[in-house]
């Protein structure tokens, strides 16, 4: 079997950067909600597949995460050994890092494997002092 070339999908994922936007409200309190249902991560212990529908939901502060970026660095985590607990708190720090929201909840419902369904919730809360 010949080795294809990488496919123009697999080098936008994996060119793919958390790209923000300013926020067109910066003085208002309102919440951006966001439903991937297609994460996939491999686990790190037998590499089966993991799948889960991960909720975002974020008050932003100065900055807006683009939706597109948010989904080719989710595309990104398919082949990465990695535990769910691990991938949640992750996505958390990773999207903190590129906005720096005032408030931010990440929940990873991971589908049942082996009889076990595992549901991560994960928070980040800006703090009171942070400069910006």
């Amino acid at each position: 079997m010949q080795v294809s070339e990488m496919k123009y999908g697999e080098r936008a994922i994996q060119e793919g950067q958390l790209i923000t936007f300013p926020n067109p409200r910066p003085g208002r309190q309102y919440t951006i909600e966001i439903t991937l249902p297609e994460f996939t991560c491999k686990c790190p212990f037998s590499g089966y597949p993991d799948f889960a529908t991960l909720y975002v939901s974020y008050i932003p502060h100065e900055k807006v995460v683009e939706l597109k970026a948010i989904k080719l660095y989710i595309n990104s985590y398919r082949d990465r050994y990695i535990s769910h607990e691990e991938a949640v708190n992750q996505v958390l720090d990773d999207l903190v890092a590129a906005c720096d929201p005032l408030y931010m909840k990440i929940k990873g419902d991971f589908a049942p494997r082996g009889n076990v369904h595992t549901v991560i919730t994960v928070e980040h809360h800006r703090q009171p002092n942070s400069s910006c």
